[in-house]
């Protein structure tokens, strides 16, 4: 960091090297704050920063008026906060009874539960006295599923252990199905044959005990803890019903369709689940400990930091460190999206999740496994998954409501047209096929799984949401507000031009100008120096040197007297500069010999390579695209014709900036600002999105709703086309549940659907509504 970035706005310098310097400054990695005023600091250059504004307490702040769950909490003296596992959890619909149940204890300020991760994170007070409470709550829903602590550390051996007891599940449940099928096809076989007798009736009694007397008892414990709409209970009135009006074969085939479809349903779950988590959940199970000359494997939670690990070629770097020996390459798509290998040698710092390609390498361990990129990334998605969307939260109150009403119509439907026909048993019949449609599984499953889906999505491609309501908000994002440097620009500052008005030739100029700005750590002055390096220029020190504040260098050289700064340092040494033309925009450092001027530098910051595609694709997707910048009008709108950019707000100060972005907020009805995620707090507040890029600095992560992890700009279009692809598949999956749900209903009161049609509307709308959500993981 130069010397310039640690200064307080009333510091004085005094480096005097006289830029002119009309840019934002950003450079990668560094907190620095940004002034929005020229300020005179001694140095000669003219700054134009953006201040954010700090409250003082140590935390970035980003509090949008739609993040009800991201109240701003000092831990010192907040609530407990703590994440459990809901193990054996099987029912999306029953998490959000349980989660309901869990918010009206007196305790918990805030409860969610996640279907798709499994788990219940609570905010509260006494949470540990509050775990019996819990547990019964969970229990009384769903009488397999245990609460216990999420582990912060994956363990080999206890993940080998739950697949294990999974497969023993599925194979039991199959060998079930398998059984049950067979008696179901002796009973039909033996019907259609015309067997006399009670040996068709005691086949199919056989069929329903194996497949659904399990469903039968688990309805019944539901029953007695108030759980009267219930899957379970559902199907069981369902197929009992059936039995008493004579139907054995029907309620014995509704059954058997029902078990294959919650089987499918749940390995679909279950794969889709792993298939989300394989992509974000990185973290090592063991690690290669160098102890002397030994390599020992550890579990990975047991590393410390300042321990040597070896990291052989095709290993995933384990943890944060530093390269100690060895140089390679690193794959570090999985950590920010860019498939292009980065070079490492001894020194480098290294984040986890990457993949070291070809060099064997020993790190010496910079932060423990629980703050290492790997298991930050991993807390974000999960995060993420349990801050639900709006459509989400209605789909949950939608099923309190659809399911007793669906219900109480049946009921109606079998007792009203009965009495006025007489005829009970067509319309019991249909009664019956409306309470296996009226389990609401498929809706409230669908749309966090597609939600959960995109968020994996964005993952894989190094774009971190924070949330379902992130998502939801970038799907109606209507315009993208940009700040300039670090966004738009590399944030670096390099020689574009130097231009000869003399004698001198452009090379003899940079070596002059080089010369004097040795001793400088200025980011314009280090970029003369290094344009001067790479073309390999001889660099001399001035025999005396001096610095004037505020306006550059005057130096001795073996050439004469030179100066070296801005247009106030010339007009101070009467310079004439009737042969200097300003073409280009940037700072421009002005070089006289001997009292005649001989030509200047250019020095701008460097536009992405990848801007002008990536602001074209956002004007493709019917976006409009706005800059807002405290720098110059002249550089702005030279940036903005470069790219393609619509909008132009220049010179703006930090109070500016969130006018401005109020007047197109007012204009757009909704808009994404993409700035640092640090120094941009005002403006990110204020809009719908907030976006920060970044290389995963912790400021950047807590500041924003989506992280950019690359720093590239294409991720903004990528990153408004999943939440597109998210959206529109909820939005599939809600209405194709309800559009069969409905069309089975009005079937069943003409006489043309069965229950067997019913198990279908429900279980196999479940299922294909999941395959439809993991969609989004593989679209391009």
């Amino acid at each position: 960091m130069s010397e310039h970035e640690h200064l307080h706005e009333e510091d004085h310098c005094g480096c005097g090297c006289g830029h002119d310097h009309e840019h934002e400054h950003s450079h990668e990695g560094h907190e620095h704050h940004h002034h929005d005023h020229d300020d005179e600091c001694g140095c000669g250059h003219e700054h134009h920063h953006d201040h954010g504004d700090s409250c003082g307490c140590g935390h970035d702040h980003h509090d949008h008026d739609h993040h009800e769950h991201e109240a701003h909490e000092h831990h010192a003296a907040g609530p407990e906060k703590q994440v459990f596992i809901l193990e054996n959890l099987g029912c999306a619909n029953c998490a959000a009874k349980m989660e309901r149940r869990i918010n009206e204890l007196d305790d918990v300020a805030d409860a969610t539960i996640t279907f798709s991760t499994k788990q219940l994170r609570i905010t509260g007070k006494r949470l540990d006295s509050l775990l019996p409470q819990i547990q019964e709550i969970c229990a009384s829903i769903e009488s397999e599923v245990k609460v216990v602590p999420k582990d912060p550390a994956p363990k080999a051996a206890a993940k080998a252990e739950n697949r294990k007891d999974e497969k023993a599940e599925q194979k039991k449940t199959l060998t079930m199905i398998a059984a049950g099928a067979v008696l179901f096809v002796i009973g039909e076989v033996m019907e259609h044959m015309g067997v006399n007798g009670y040996a068709p009736a005691i086949v199919n009694v056989i069929a329903y005990l194996i497949l659904g007397l399990e469903i039968v008892i688990t309805a019944v414990k539901n029953l007695t803890h108030g759980q009267v709409f219930d899957e379970n209970f559902l199907m069981s009135i369902a197929t009992l019903g059936a039995f008493a009006v004579g139907d054995f074969s029907e309620a014995v085939g509704v059954m058997l369709f029902y078990r294959i479809g919650e089987f499918f349903e749940d390995v679909a779950v279950e794969r889709s689940r792993t298939q989300i988590m394989d992509a974000v959940d990185l973290r090592p199970e063991t690690v290669n400990l160098v102890s002397g000359n030994d390599i020992r494997v550890i579990p990975a939670e047991e590393t410390e930091v300042g321990d040597v690990l070896l990291v052989r070629p095709g290993d995933r770097i384990p943890l944060d460190g530093t390269i100690l020996e060895g140089d390679s390459r690193l794959d570090t798509s999985a950590i920010t999206g860019e498939p292009v290998p980065v070079t490492v040698k001894k020194g480098d710092e290294i984040v986890s999740g990457c993949v070291n390609v070809s060099g064997q390498l020993k790190i010496r361990v910079d932060k423990p496994l629980s703050e290492s990129m790997v298991t930050r990334i991993l807390d974000s998605v999960e995060n993420a998954a349990a801050s639900k969307p709006k459509i989400d939260r209605f789909i949950t109150r939608f099923a309190r409501v659809y399911t007793p009403f669906v219900v109480i119509l049946a009921l109606a439907t079998a007792i009203i047209p009965s009495l006025v026909s007489g005829n009970w048993y067509y319309w019991v019949h249909t009664a019956l096929t409306f309470l296996v449609i009226s389990c609401p599984c498929a809706l409230v499953l669908s749309v966090p799984l597609a939600f959960f889906s995109g968020i994996g999505a964005g993952s894989k491609k190094g774009i971190l949401f924070k949330g379902g309501i992130s998502l939801e908000q970038l799907h109606n994002v209507k315009a993208v507000v940009m700040d300039k440097t670090g966004t738009i620009t590399e944030g670096n500052f390099v020689v574009q031009e130097v231009v000869s008005a003399g004698s001198l030739s452009s090379d003899e100029l940079l070596a002059l100008a080089a010369g004097c700005e040795q001793i400088s750590t200025h980011p314009i002055a280090t970029s003369i120096v290094t344009a001067a390096q790479e073309k390999g220029l001889s660099l001399v020190k001035p025999a005396k040197l001096e610095e004037i504040a505020g306006h550059g260098i005057s130096a001795e050289t073996g050439k004469g007297t030179l100066l070296v700064g801005n247009r106030k340092l010339m007009d101070q040494f009467h310079i004439d500069l009737s042969a200097y033309q300003k073409k280009s925009f940037g700072s421009e450092v002005l070089i006289a010999l001997n009292g005649k001027f001989e030509g200047h530098i250019v020095i701008s910051d460097t536009i992405k390579t990848e801007a002008k595609s990536a602001i074209a694709a956002l004007k493709k997707l019917g976006i409009t695209t706005a800059m807002l910048t405290g720098d110059t009008q002249e550089s702005a709108d030279a940036v903005a014709a470069e790219t393609g950019i619509d909008e132009v707000h220049a010179k703006l100060l930090p109070q500016d900036k969130l006018t401005e972005l109020q007047k197109i907020r007012a204009q757009h009805t909704s808009v994404m600002f993409v700035g640092d995620g640090i120094n941009d707090a005002p403006v990110l507040a204020g809009a719908d999105v907030g976006a920060a890029m970044g290389s995963g600095a912790d400021a950047a992560i807590e500041a924003a709703d989506v992280v950019f992890m690359n720093s590239n700009m294409d991720a903004i279009p990528q990153a408004i086309r999943i939440a597109n692809a998210t959206s529109a598949i909820s939005w599939q999956n809600v209405v194709f549940a309800l559009a069969i749900k409905a069309i089975v209903m009005i079937l069943g009161l003409t006489g043309h659907a069965s229950m067997w049609f019913a198990v279908f509307a429900d279980t196999g709308v479940a299922m294909l509504c999941i395959l439809n959500s993991v969609r989004i993981l593989y679209k391009k």
